[in-house]
């Protein structure tokens, strides 16, 4: 093959080429050929066509925009109520679940223990926080109410997140105390950092609510710490045929606001009216519908414009049927539509002019388009009768013996590396280079890659399975190595089921299949519990080889009687003699006296514990610590004392928790992991553990753990 100004020539690509070339020229003289004979008769058909067309148009577009705003408009005003309706009804559902939730709550008070609760922290400012108001003069802190309303906490806390609509929600009690919900903590206080007194019971939600005994929907009102106006919806809370309180929800007008903008790009000016006739929302930028304040907003139902009045009349109280207005001088199509959760009306218009200018438009176009066409037609026929007329004797004769001659040349060896193809992929046989194929051109070269690719192949399917066998081997290695390092722990729980005295719990995380993190303890004799938290350089097979030779050497040295300085010595020591890889250990090691809670400990390099006296809080007991274990070879450690008092807790953990990462690369840290501590104290040993890594995890999201997730929490009971 050779190239010529860039055209290959000889080969299978000019084999084609020329097949394809005869074949277009042989379709264009058969189709010229019927082009002509069609042209002029289809010129007089088209001409015919226009006329009937033009007319059909204007007769069809007029009664189908018709039918379309009649269908169209109503549905979808019908629809959009429906939809800013069930903003309310969502609001409705969620303050009947409070209130169902606030009756059960309190006819079985003398049953439930009272729930903690706790005024407004302004460091709590966009988070959704659980808080407690108050009248003046009222003394929150003997409510016979609030421990059993605070119960609802969670839940409401829980709607809050999940709903987008609600902004507030809570249950004021009638002993002028309000649990409150809602992201709003930092304006709950004067500008001297006193809280503000909350008139629970002079609020017009908890009035009307009290009053009708029944769940209702307030007028429009400005939020009381936000300042955004508001519709709230709030029902009583009866409990053994006494009130008892008044639960709500506030769902802020922007929402509303909005959906008024949204919905109006799609069909034209829209307004939403209130239950007293009033424009509270609009599109329409003046004149008799434009929103205006509600001292000054006429009530439509009353409007000198009769229509209009007998419409918004009819729009609060059900669906209306399309109907013509005149508004401000202008015609209206019009459509309405109650809302019957506040018995709102949702009210839609379309200039009644807009619908007519399809139709003409549309025929302007059709005009211009035919005679565009038209010409372009007349002149593309001249030209092509002529220019047919010599082509097609010409284009006949070749297009027959080159289409013949060149199928034979073309066909046969494709056909034959086709079926050569199917049956390998059938039966699995290779394909193989014949002498049909040794065409000299692209057809020969596609054989060669062919029977090369087949060789490789298989070659590649022998060593992909090699491969995974050996993946295979290793994985089930790797994770019976896991299960033995989980087993060398201690994983039973209760760990000691007859010593009442304390309860303790510990786990681990690897952050690989298996880690170099460990915890352990066991009792020494009868009054002593020894306990361990240790994290190994590294991680993986070696760390976990490294971590249970420590772990061993610690509780031997352990048993032998020695102190905790003495026990991290001699490990120190040991581990120091065969070290060459340079691994090492941080440890901390303490030793409880059960009958005193006085704990002796040492620490080799590892995270500070931390404590948490009975009725406190958890704070972090920063004590001397020593060189790692394995570092270097005779180091000594000191010992200190720790005085767990009965009520107490002890948490150890690795540096797999404060360091914990989330996407952003930010660490959960020392402070974050007290808070947590602090959020969940009081807990059994369990429980907390499980809640601190439901805090990390929740911190980390979706990014990898980095590192062990090593935790031991011990109560002295």
């Amino acid at each position: 093959m050779k190239k010529v100004f860039g055209i290959k020539l000889g080969g299978l690509h000019q084999k084609i080429l020329n097949l394809v070339l005869i074949f277009m020229l042989a379709m264009v003289a058969v189709f010229a050929s019927v082009s002509f004979y069609q042209s002029r008769k289809l010129a007089k058909t088209v001409n015919e066509a226009n006329e009937k067309q033009e007319q059909s148009i204007k007769q069809v577009s007029g009664e189908t925009m018709q039918q379309v705003v009649d269908g169209t408009m109503v549905k979808t005003t019908a629809l959009q109520a429906y939809i800013a309706d069930d903003m309310f009804a969502d609001t409705k559902s969620s303050v009947m679940t409070l209130q169902t939730l606030a009756k059960g709550l309190f006819e079985h008070k003398d049953s439930v223990k009272p729930h903690s609760f706790s005024p407004p922290d302004a460091l709590n400012e966009g988070k959704v926080t659980a808080q407690v108001l108050w009248e003046s003069g009222v003394d929150y802190a003997h409510s016979e109410y609030l421990g059993i309303a605070s119960y609802m906490s969670d839940t409401m806390i829980a709607m809050l997140q999940n709903s987008p609509r609600i902004t507030n929600c809570y249950i004021g009690l009638a002993d002028g105390t309000h649990l409150a919900v809602d992201t709003h903590s930092a304006n709950k206080f004067d500008s001297s950092g006193k809280q503000l007194p909350f008139p629970v019971r002079e609020r017009p939600w908890y009035k009307n609510a009290a009053e009708q005994k029944e769940l209702v929907f307030s007028g429009i009102s400005e939020d009381t710490y936000t300042g955004k106006l508001c519709v709230t919806c709030s029902a009583p809370v009866y409990a053994n045929g006494k009130l008892v309180g008044v639960v709500g929800a506030d769902l802020f007008l922007d929402s509303i606001a909005d959906y008024v903008q949204r919905a109006s790009k799609q069909s034209g000016e829209i307004c939403v009216v209130s239950n007293k006739g009033q424009v509270i929302f609009s599109t329409v930028e003046n004149g008799e519908l434009h929103v205006k304040t509600s001292e000054t907003a006429e009530d439509l139902r009353n409007s000198s414009n009769k229509a209009l009045a007998e419409f918004v009349s009819t729009a609060l109280k059900e669906q209306t049927k399309l109907t013509e207005l005149t508004i401000d001088g202008k015609e209206y199509y019009a459509a309405g539509a109650s809302m019957d959760t506040v018995g709102w009306a949702v009210v839609t218009l379309v200039d009644k002019s807009v619908t007519q200018k399809p139709t003409q438009t549309m025929l302007e176009d059709y005009e211009r388009i035919n005679k565009e066409a038209s010409d372009s037609f007349n002149d593309a026929a001249s030209m092509s009768a002529l220019t047919t007329k010599w082509m097609i004797v010409l284009l006949m004769v070749l297009g027959s013996f080159s289409a013949l001659w060149m199928a034979g040349k073309i066909v046969r060896p494709i056909e034959s590396m086709t079926e050569d193809i199917v049956c390998g992929g059938q039966t699995g046989k290779l394909f193989e280079m014949k002498d049909t194929y040794k065409t000299k051109d692209e057809i020969e070269v596609l054989a060669e890659s062919f029977d090369e690719l087949s060789k490789k192949t298989k070659e590649y399917i022998e060593h992909i399975t090699r491969i995974t066998k050996e993946k295979e081997r290793i994985g089930t290695e790797l994770e019976l190595a896991r299960k033995i390092q989980a087993d060398m722990l201690p994983n039973i729980y209760p760990a000691f089921p007859d010593r009442p005295e304390f309860d303790i719990y510990a786990t681990m995380t690897p952050a690989k299949e298996v880690g170099g993190d460990f915890y352990d303890f066991y009792l020494i004799d009868d009054d002593h519990l020894g306990m361990v938290m240790a994290d190994v350089s590294g991680k993986g097979v070696p760390a976990a080889l490294f971590m249970m030779m420590t772990r061993i050497l610690i509780k031997n040295y352990a048993m032998m009687g020695y102190s905790p300085a003495q026990v991290l010595e001699q490990t120190n020591n040991t581990i120091c003699m065969n070290n060459k890889e340079d691994m090492f250990v941080t440890v901390w090691f303490g030793v409880l006296e059960i009958s005193t809670g006085k704990i002796t400990a040492a620490n080799a390099g590892h995270e500070f514990p931390m404590l948490m006296k009975p009725d406190g809080d958890y704070e972090l007991f920063k004590d001397v610590h020593g060189f790692v274990i394995g570092g270097m070879e005779g180091m000594s450690y000191s010992e200190y004392e720790i005085q767990l008092e009965k009520g107490g807790m002890l948490y150890l953990y690795t540096d797999g928790v404060p360091e914990a990462e989330n996407s952003e690369h930010q660490m959960f840290g020392t402070d974050r992991l007290l808070r947590a501590l602090n959020d969940h104290k009081g807990k059994d040993p369990y429980k907390l553990l499980g809640d601190i890594a439901a805090s990390v995890g929740e911190f980390v999201n979706d990014a990898d753990q980095f590192d062990d997730l090593t935790m031991l929490a011990l109560s002295l009971k």
